[in-house]
């Protein structure tokens, strides 16, 4: 494929103004999961006016374009959704004006991860103009409420679409590397319950607000002690959110909640990491409840479809056919060696590989400390040099037998 990688840098390069382009325009229109829809339509013109051979969009809200007719089915995958802009005291630029410059683009989901659904877009466009699509039908996914509840698109597409490609690549950012893994993760609340009353005798109550306390601190002190892993490295958990109700703010707390963003190493299970919460001495002595969220908001169609909040870590092997073909495909395109890594945050890929079983590899324009963070950017060269990338992976991936 020596001519052809030539051919398909020639093009990515000739193509970043149109990326550059369409990435503005998906900055310049909100898309905080749920309100998406707006996003979504942008890129199914786009979408068309390139050839893809069919667009559609799905009763969730997720936008599909398809492109060839063969027999290997192969998918790209980029959430469209992004969070909000917090403080904009922190911004030195307008977060869906934008900005441009030689170099960069900034603005909100710049990085996280519209980047990667213009990449993706013009390598389509790259695979049609070489005619390298014979034998094969990629379908390239723009997929909502991925910042909500990741994975949860992916889970509607496979078990309620019928979409079960033979691999998936997310096109996350992935700071210029290949990435093969990630962590899981859980969402996990932990209860306690009090006795209100007046809140000039606490005596005559029971706080719960203070029962939570001790277990606050035995949390913490958690952390420092999960499970370690090589590869994708230590399990983690933080109290991220804390709540309380009361009858008045002259009242002792009945009751106080706190959330927990828990991640899983490679080994850790569902099971265990509830276990390890329920079995802290302070939990046992407020009886406190520990249990999972579970995701129900409407997406932006008004479809709801409820998940639990646990998702696996996954590994894609060093070896496997998925992770040769990225790495030959970077090689032969961007005429460098690759480091192939993991990601630290998560993505898609804990439904697509975790859940679902679906061999999954990261590919994606953009760098993982830009992602919700004030005055995200992205680089053109990494928008190019996905783009070209995307467009010779499912040649080569096809030139090889299935596995």
């Amino acid at each position: 494929m020596d001519g052809t990688f030539q051919r398909i840098r020639e093009l990515a390069k000739r193509y970043e103004p149109d990326m550059t382009r369409f990435l503005r325009d998906m900055i310049a229109l909100p898309s905080e999961s749920c309100g998406e829809r707006e996003v979504v339509e942008r890129i199914r013109r786009e979408m068309e006016k390139v050839g893809f051979d069919e667009v559609t969009v799905d009763p969730m809200g997720n936008v599909l374009g398809t492109l060839g007719t063969g027999d290997r089915l192969v998918a790209f995958d980029a959430h469209v959704d992004t969070v909000g802009i917090g403080n904009r005291k922190n911004w030195t630029f307008d977060p869906y004006g934008g900005f441009e410059d030689g170099e960069r683009i900034g603005g909100r989901g710049a990085s996280d991860q519209e980047g990667g659904m213009a990449s993706m877009v013009y390598g389509g466009k790259i695979m049609k103009d070489l005619g390298l699509l014979e034998g094969l039908r990629v379908v390239m996914v723009g997929s909502v409420q991925e910042e909500d509840c990741d994975g949860l698109c992916w889970q509607y597409l496979v078990r309620e679409g019928g979409l079960r490609p033979e691999f998936v690549v997310s096109t996350e950012p992935t700071d210029g590397r290949i990435h093969r893994g990630q962590r899981g993760r859980m969402e996990i609340r932990v209860r306690t319950s009090g006795v209100s009353c007046h809140g000039s005798a606490p005596e005559r109550g029971d706080n719960a607000i203070y029962k939570m306390a001790p277990i606050l601190r035995e949390l913490r002190a958690l952390h420092e002690n999960l499970q370690d892993d090589p590869f994708l490295g230590k399990g983690s958990l933080t109290v991220s959110e804390i709540f309380s109700s009361s009858p008045s703010r002259c009242a002792v707390a009945d009751g106080c909640w706190i959330s927990i963003d828990r991640r899983l190493t490679a080994g850790e299970t569902k099971e265990g990491a509830l276990r390890q919460i329920r079995n802290l001495p302070s939990v046992a002595e407020a009886r406190a409840e520990v249990s999972l969220y579970t995701y129900e908001r409407p997406s932006y169609t008004g479809l709801v479809y409820p998940t639990e909040c646990f998702f696996p870590s996954w590994v894609l092997e060093e070896d496997h056919p998925v992770t040769r073909s990225m790495v030959e495909a970077f090689r032969g395109v961007l005429e460098r060696e690759p480091v192939v890594d993991k990601w630290t945050f998560s993505t898609n890929g804990v439904a697509i590989m975790g859940l679902l079983g679906i061999p999954c590899i990261g590919f994606g324009p953009g760098h993982e400390d830009q992602a919700h963070a004030p005055d995200e950017v992205t680089w053109k060269s990494e928008l190019v040099d996905c783009a070209g990338v995307y467009a010779a992976l499912p040649r080569i991936v096809a030139d090889r037998p299935a596995r």
